[in-house]
This record gives C-alpha cells, sequence and structure tokens, in this order.
C-alpha cells in the first residue's frame, strides 16, 4: 500500500497535467459501481468502438456535460475549444465561420475558401471537409473527442494531425429535454430548446434548436461609410433527428440539421500594431474603427446523415451515408481603414492603398458513403473492415469594390475557382489480446484521390483586358497505417506505445490577382509519428491522469505564403517539418465540495527546408529573419525575401495551459457552486516569416460561472463572466498592406436559466 501510495504521489508531481475529459458528467457503463466521490468511467470511440478512455493507445481528450455549458456561455462559437486541450488551438480569420484547427502545432493559416487543414473534423460520423461546415454551432452535445496525433486509418485522409470528433445526443425512448435562456452584454440573447419523445414503441424523435444573437458593440463614424457597426450577428440552427429500432438487432438513425448565421466578417484593424514592437498603439479603441469599406457575412448550411446497423452473430455491419451544402458570402475592409495615400484623407495611419474584397461561395456540395463491418464476438481477435467514398464540388467567387465611389460599387473584374474532387478508400484494423495484460492493435487504409481545378480571371479594364483559363489536375494515392500496444501494469494502470501515419491530400489554389497570377498547387504530405504515454487512475478512483510524449516528421509539408504585396496566398512544400512534445492530463475529486482539472502541453516544432524562402510583409514590418537577395543578369539587387529554416510552425504556441476548478455547496434543496476556468499560452508567429511586429504576445484568459441549482438539478440559474480580466492583445494580422491586427474579444458578462423536464 505504502509502494502504492509513492507511485501515485510521483505520478501527480509529474503531472501538472490537465482534462478535457470533464469530473462532472462522465458516461458510465451499465455495470459499473460508483462510490461516492470517485470519477465516472469516460467511454470513447477513437477507434470506431465504445472503449473505456484508458484502454485506448493514443492520446485522447473529451468534454461534455458542465464543462462545455460553462465555455460556451455567452454564445461562444466553436473556437471556444482554442486552448481547452493539451496542443489543441483554434482561430479565426472570418470570425464566427472558417475556424481553423491545429494539434502539436500542424495546422494551416491559408485564408482562401478552398483550404485544407491537416486537422480532421467528424460530426456525428461524417468528415466535414470544407472549413464552412467546421463552424457549426455546438449545442444539445453528448461528447466531444479530441484524438490528438495522426488518425490516417480509421478516419482517413487530411488528419495527419489528428481529430476532433463531435457526437450530438441521440434519441431516446423517454419524454425528456430543457429550455435555456441568456441574456448579457452588448445585448446577447441565447436560446436553446430540446425536446425529445417517443412516438412509438419503436420510433424516437429529438428536436434541438439554438438562436444567438448579439447586437453590435464597434462604430464606424465616418461619413457616408457602407457599414456605420460591427460586430453584431443572428445565428440560428436546428437538428432533428429519428430514431427506429424495431429490434435489438437493427437500428436507423436519421439526422437533418441546417444553420442560418448573419452578422460581420473579422474586423482588421489599420495600423494597430507599434512598429518596432507587438504592441497595440497607445491608446487603442476597441470600440472605434473608422473604415470606408463595407463589412457583412452570411453562411447557410443544410446536410442530413443516415446511420444504419445491423447486429447478426459475429458481425455488426453499419451503413453511414452523408451530404451536406452551404451558400456563402463575406466581405470585409482587409486595408482597415479609410482613404490612400493618394487620395486623402486617410488613416488611422498610413495606407498604401484599397483593398475592400468578398469571397462567395455559391455552390458547394459534399456526399459521402461508408460500409463497416466489425466482429461483436468475445475472443481475443477482434477486427474491423470497410470502404469509404467522397464526393465534393465547390465554386468559388473573388470579386472586389472601388472604395472611393459612392456607394462602394462592386468593380467589374473578378476571380472564380471550380474544384471537384473524389476520394476512395479501404481500410481494416485488427485488435488481439497476446495475454490478459498486453493488447496489440494494427490498422491499414489505402486511399486514392483525385482532383480536377480550374481557376478563371475576368479583366473587363482595356488595355488589360481578357480572360485567363488555368486547369490543373491531380491523382494521388497513399496508404497509412499504424501500430500500437497496451500494457496493463494493475488495475490502475496502463502504459501504451502507436507508431501511426498520417496523410494530406494534394491542394489547390487559384485566388488570382490579375491575368498574370498562376494557380498554385502542394503536393500530398505525409506525416509518421511516435507517442508513447501513461493513464492511471488515482487514489481509488478519485484522480485521473495521463501523460504522453510524441515525436513527429511531416515530409512535403504543405504551407500557406504570403505574396508580402497584394491579398494573395501561395500553397508551398516543404522539405520536412519535426515535432516533439509532451502532453499531461489530470482531473481530481479533492474533497466532496472541491473539483480540479488541469492540462499542459509543449510542443517543439521547426520547419527544415535550406533552400524555402517566402516573401515577408510590405506594410513596414521589421523581419528577423535571414534574407535572400535576388540580382538581375547586371547583379543589381532587384528583390529579397526570407529564409525561414529553422522556424517554427505559424500559430503554434510552445507552452499551453488550462486550468478548471469547481466548488459547491449543499444549499436548501440545492446546490450552489462556482466554476472557473483558465488558459495560458506562450507567444507564437503569425506567419511562415519571424518579424517583431508579427509575434503575438503570451495570453491568459479566464473565466468564472457561479450558480444555484434546484429540485434535484431540475432548474438552474447562473451569471457567468468571459475574458473577465478584459485583455486585449493581437491575435493576428494582415501583412501586405500595413500594420494590421485582428484582436481577441473583450470581456462578457450575463446570466442564463435553464430548466430540465
Amino acid at each position: 500500500m505504502e509502494k502504492r501510495l509513492k507511485h501515485s504521489l510521483i505520478a501527480l508531481a509529474v503531472a501538472s497535467a490537465f482534462p478535457l475529459h470533464s469530473a462532472f458528467a462522465q458516461e458510465t457503463t451499465v455495470e459499473e459501481v460508483k462510490k461516492p466521490g470517485q470519477l465516472e468511467t469516460v467511454i470513447v470511440t477513437a477507434q470506431r468502438r465504445a472503449e473505456n478512455i484508458k484502454d485506448v493507445p493514443m492520446a485522447i481528450a473529451t468534454l461534455k456535460g458542465e464543462k462545455l455549458d460553462v465555455l460556451t456561455s455567452g454564445g461562444q462559437d466553436i473556437r471556444f475549444l482554442n486552448g481547452r486541450s493539451p496542443s489543441v488551438s483554434v482561430e479565426s480569420d472570418y470570425g464566427r465561420t472558417f475556424p481553423r484547427f491545429y494539434i502539436r502545432g500542424l495546422g494551416n493559416t491559408d485564408f482562401d475558401l478552398n483550404a485544407s487543414q491537416p486537422v480532421g473534423l467528424v460530426m456525428d460520423d461524417i468528415v466535414q471537409e470544407n472549413p464552412m461546415l467546421k463552424g457549426f454551432p455546438v449545442f444539445d452535445v453528448d461528447q466531444i473527442e479530441v484524438l490528438r496525433g495522426p488518425q490516417g486509418t480509421l478516419f482517413g485522409r487530411n488528419s495527419p494531425a489528428g481529430v476532433i470528433k463531435f457526437d450530438s445526443a441521440k434519441p431516446v425512448f423517454h419524454q425528456e429535454g430543457y429550455v435555456n435562456v441568456g441574456i448579457g452584454k452588448d445585448r446577447v440573447r441565447n436560446l436553446e430548446g430540446v425536446y425529445n419523445m417517443p412516438v412509438n414503441d419503436v420510433l424516437a424523435a429529438r428536436i434541438s434548436l439554438q438562436s444567438q444573437h448579439r447586437g453590435d458593440r464597434v462604430h464606424n463614424d465616418r461619413p457616408g461609410a457602407p457599414t456605420t457597426d460591427f460586430e453584431g450577428y443572428a445565428d440560428n440552427a436546428g437538428r432533428i433527428q429519428f430514431l427506429l429500432k424495431p429490434n435489438k438487432d437493427f437500428s436507423a438513425l436519421l439526422n437533418l440539421h441546417a444553420r442560418d448565421m448573419n452578422g460581420n466578417a473579422t474586423l482588421f484593424r489599420a495600423n494597430i500594431l507599434k512598429k518596432g514592437s507587438n504592441d497595440l498603439v497607445d491608446n487603442f479603441d476597441y470600440k472605434s474603427y473608422p473604415t470606408d469599406g463595407g463589412n457583412s457575412q452570411h453562411l447557410k448550411t443544410k446536410g442530413a446523415n443516415l446511420r444504419l446497423r445491423w447486429d447478426t452473430p459475429g458481425v455488426t455491419f453499419h451503413s453511414i451515408t452523408g451530404y451536406e451544402t452551404l451558400d456563402f458570402y463575406s466581405r470585409g475592409d482587409v486595408d482597415g481603414g479609410y482613404g490612400a495615400s493618394f487620395h486623402p484623407p486617410m488613416g488611422p495611419g498610413f495606407i498604401p492603398f484599397p483593398v475592400e474584397t468578398a469571397d462567395l461561395m455559391p455552390k458547394h456540395h459534399q456526399t459521402s458513403q461508408e460500409f463497416r463491418a466489425e466482429s461483436n464476438n468475445k475472443g481475443p481477435l477482434q477486427w474491423i473492415a470497410g470502404v469509404f467514398y467522397f464526393d465534393e464540388h465547390i465554386q468559388i467567387d473573388s470579386i472586389s469594390f472601388d472604395s472611393f465611389t459612392a456607394g462602394n460599387p462592386q468593380n467589374k473584374d473578378y476571380a472564380t475557382q471550380q474544384q471537384d474532387a473524389k476520394s476512395y478508400a479501404a481500410f481494416g484494423t485488427i485488435n488481439y489480446t497476446v495475454t490478459p495484460d498486453f493488447k496489440m492493435r494494427a490498422g491499414l487504409r489505402y486511399t486514392k484521390d483525385k482532383k480536377d481545378f480550374v481557376a478563371e480571371r475576368f479583366q473587363f479594364t482595356p488595355p488589360n483586358d481578357g480572360h485567363s483559363y488555368l486547369p490543373l489536375h491531380n491523382t494521388s494515392s497513399n496508404v497509412s497505417w499504424d501500430l500500437s500496444g497496451t500494457y496493463t501494469v494493475d488495475k490502475d494502470t496502463n502504459v501504451f506505445g502507436r507508431i501511426a501515419t498520417g496523410y494530406r491530400a494534394p491542394s489547390m489554389q487559384g485566388r488570382l490577382f490579375d491575368l498574370t497570377s498562376q494557380p498554385s498547387m502542394a503536393g500530398a504530405e505525409k506525416a509518421l509519428s511516435f507517442e508513447v504515454g501513461v493513464k492511471e487512475d488515482l487514489f481509488d478512483r478519485r484522480a485521473r491522469f495521463s501523460a504522453t510524449v510524441f515525436d513527429y516528421r511531416v515530409k512535403d509539408k504543405q504551407l500557406t505564403a504570403g505574396s508580402g504585396t497584394v491579398n494573395m496566398n501561395q500553397l508551398i512544400n516543404a522539405d520536412k517539418v519535426t515535432g516533439r512534445g509532451v502532453e499531461l492530463d489530470l482531473q481530481a475529486n479533492l474533497s466532496d465540495s472541491w473539483a480540479l482539472t488541469f492540462g499542459s502541453s509543449y510542443n517543439d516544432t521547426k520547419i527544415e527546408d535550406p533552400n524555402l524562402f517566402v516573401q515577408s510583409c510590405g506594410g513596414g514590418c521589421t523581419p528577423t529573419d535571414p534574407r535572400i537577395q535576388f540580382k538581375d543578369a547586371n547583379g543589381n539587387v532587384i528583390g529579397s525575401a526570407a529564409l525561414i529554416d529553422g522556424n517554427p510552425l505559424p500559430r503554434a504556441p510552445k507552452w499551453q495551459h488550462n486550468v478548471t476548478l469547481r466548488y459547491s455547496q449543499p444549499l436548501g434543496n440545492g446546490e450552489l457552486y462556482a466554476f472557473t476556468d483558465w488558459s495560458y499560452r506562450t507567444s507564437y508567429n503569425f506567419f511562415l516569416y519571424e518579424a517583431t511586429e508579427y509575434e503575438a504576445k503570451s495570453l491568459l484568459e479566464g473565466g468564472l460561472r457561479v450558480g444555484y441549482r434546484w429540485d434535484d438539478g431540475k432548474y438552474e440559474l447562473a451569471a457567468y463572466g468571459r475574458n473577465i480580466t478584459n485583455r486585449i492583445q493581437a491575435l493576428g494580422a494582415i501583412d501586405f498592406n500595413n500594420l494590421t491586427g485582428i484582436v481577441n474579444e473583450p470581456r462578457t458578462y450575463g446570466v442564463q436559466f435553464k430548466a430540465n423536464f
């Protein structure tokens, strides 16, 4: 016993750790008997089967229940996940749409609507490929799973960094539901409602609705501007599900969902960064945004999926069919100010030229189909085998506006992109119990991708009028695999090791600036990752700890380089990117009244390509990378660029920590509680190159929720605050024009009332 206690204390000391798996509302197995104060068992489906998280040989975190309610207080979009799990970051240059996910430093800063990401997002077993689909509001969700590291076997292409998996609460055969109403600062009004009902003995339905509104909180006092108030939104979404279960061996689950969001694009604020530092300018005013451009955004999505399951003796069959479509429009003033050096007055600060643009996606559809079979016997050998098909068509239009003519009319010149993508895959995994204490898993997936792409530019002003038609085509294939094992040290401790590969299909982009512009293509990237870890229950299951050490390399890493002078991106491949680090998770019930979660991650990423260079800022920043010079035939220097060999990946902080602390106390016929959450991350580069102004400062943000539940949890009244220290600083930038920055959201607060039935 003394040895065991010593071992547990050492594990706790090592664990500057953390959780995304909440200690307050986790699923339990039917057989589980939980003593007072013990943590509940966490069940995950990371390997497409329901398993205890401790038995899965990979780094996983989960989030559900009360912690989800706290983090989404005030109408936060999916970016609330930023920093809430080790090695996970989420950001956006578009606001409530187009979230960009990063795991272990691997992500994509590309702002083009055709951008691919190395982090897969799976919602209700359907991959959400286009970035516009990845921001669907999070409500009535049973659990979120973060699967760190390559997921190229069971989840396939475009997941070399990992997968974030959302599972909606499913219909059940009894009546239940809730209503959640909130109001807050800046005229925030949030309403969420769920009604679950059995239609009869074999059919149940669940309706989930959410409506989020916020008033404008930023003002533009420029006379005649097309948009005078910003950052308000109306974001409405709904989901209806039907579960048919005529017998214990068959079930069919139909999921219909839609979203309608109207609001503003992210505000790009001109010259808010001090030259020679990464500080905001003195007397920065969040509520003021002087601009001569327009700003509006809308996104409509709708989709359906059908999941069928048949249980037969020895084998369970699955069919998963998905369809998604969207319509998107986003317009913003990219130069972030008014006027220009040749068209006074101008400001704030120096505006070299105007950039007012909009991107549209008027056509989009995505279809996917998976057939999967899995063993359901009790023997030492378990297996999964399946096939997958994916088909996507998109059209993207890029337009611009004349900021100096009354009414800001649309310019005649425009660019368009069309892409057809198809993917086919076959996959399989084997789990084998070698001994009662040692289990092994191996997986294999073959993928074939085909893309047909066309970029076009239309210009109507002589003598530069004309039309360019620039097609690209690519066919690629890949074999992904993984091998892992779990060893049970004792009933409370498992250790695991994993080797895994991942693959991202070739990417194409054609945001053409003029008739001389060319589209770009980045070839397929392939990741190889090694990780070992330990998962342990401590102090009679009152605490849970996990730690992972990992090392990876990505060959032909796809990166996005800016032009340095115009609003353009170019896709490139780096020879290699490497990363290594440590992830720690801890959660504990400290007493009957106190519960704690703590997490930490260290990520050291590096671009390794001595010949890779990119254009750096064209707006007066201070680059610090070594330079390469370009000379003409006479030896005269005609330009230079930044060498980025050895730089870390952009938007990849080395350290991330988060902590939550919950206190509760019985009061009357209910419970009084307080819940605080904090996240911290160190600095990162905005871009591939390094510049003094374009390095994000370290950031600490916190939230607080205080509430009272009564009548056995049927009712709850709570007050909340987000970013309670009101820390405002730059999170991103536009580098081709001036020292334009993007800042985080200010403090917000409000109250919520929830009634369950």
